[in-house]
């Protein structure tokens, strides 16, 4: 790609400029905030650290989206963070407004981009931005089910003292609360998880990770998490500019997969050149398609709340 802009140069943002520059997945990578100083001398420090880490990719920071002219790929991550007892649904009409305002900016300098969504509420945001930007659905993306489902792969791992590379999972549905981690498709090394791993062990796990986020945003007290969702947006990020064809759980925007319609949800999606390549529908057990089911609706009513945003 010849050049990839991050909106937003907060910790998730910034550090995700960095992971993209480490591994050189655009000649340019550019930083947008509304905070005049912060893109510029975070950009400049980045690029100070070419040397060091051997990447020729070009960073740049500005204020101004004419920066961002011509981007192939975005990602965002504009808007407040949560605190301490604060749910991603609170973060709703404030980051609504961010969102739209960014998205328009967006197709106005890079009409042929693809948006990778960060800020929260992220499959609502998500809509947003695929309505403000006119974007079809192939180039709206959430980043919601690969750091869900890396939470989930890091929590197997502790349970079991094994390498998180032997852990294959999915997390679908909303990201949130009702996420949906598929037990029917976990497995270490090969090995159903269910052989592994007590069911009532297997529950908590999962409930850890429905939590994960505020986990974190306990911990911090005036932050939320930033390493994990960089490094899950660049995941997709990298998939998208090497033409990758990766399998990866995404907020997509559904028009009939696993029954829904007219929401961005959590499902197996293929990456490659040109955003969503396709949706993979896979047999759910009926506790699972019931959960999903339940994600949705949680989506809907959020998206409801935002008549006149």
């Amino acid at each position: 790609m010849r050049k990839i802009t991050v909106v937003g140069a907060g910790n998730v943002g910034a550090t995700a400029a960095q992971r993209l520059a480490e591994r050189e997945l655009a000649r340019s990578i550019v930083m947008i905030d509304v905070a005049d100083g912060i893109p510029q001398g975070k950009a400049l420090d980045q690029w100070e650290s070419a040397p060091v880490e051997g990447f020729d990719s070009r960073v740049n920071g500005s204020t101004s989206y004419d920066a961002a002219e011509g981007s192939d790929l975005f990602i965002v991550t504009a808007g407040i963070a949560r605190k301490p007892g604060m749910s991603r649904d609170d973060l709703l009409k404030t980051n609504a407004g961010i969102v739209a305002s960014v998205s328009k900016e967006i197709a106005r300098v890079a009409p042929d981009s693809i948006i990778i969504m960060v800020s929260n509420p992220l499959d609502v945001m998500a809509w947003v931005a695929m309505k403000a930007s006119g974007f079809p659905r192939e180039r709206v993306l959430g980043m919601a089910g690969v750091l869900d489902t890396a939470r989930y792969r890091s929590f197997i791992a502790l349970e079991l003292d094994c390498s998180v590379e032997d852990i294959q999972a999915l997390v679908l549905g909303g990201h949130g609360d009702t996420m949906v981690p598929l037990v029917s498709y976990t497995s270490v090394g090969g090995i159903p998880i269910t052989q592994l791993i007590s069911q009532e062990r297997i529950d908590a796990l999962i409930e850890r990770t429905r939590k994960g986020g505020a986990e974190i945003v306990a911990h911090l007290k005036t932050g939320s998490a930033y390493y994990a969702p960089s490094a899950a947006a660049v995941q997709m990020a990298e998939a998208i500019a090497r033409d990758k064809k990766r399998i990866l759980p995404c907020a997509a925007y559904l028009t009939g997969e696993y029954g829904q319609e007219g929401l961005f949800l959590g499902v197996p999606c293929k990456l490659g050149h040109g955003g969503l390549l396709e949706v993979l529908e896979v047999e759910l057990t009926n506790e699972e398609r019931a959960d999903l089911e339940r994600s949705a609706t949680a989506v809907r009513d959020t998206i409801a709340k935002l008549d006149g945003v």
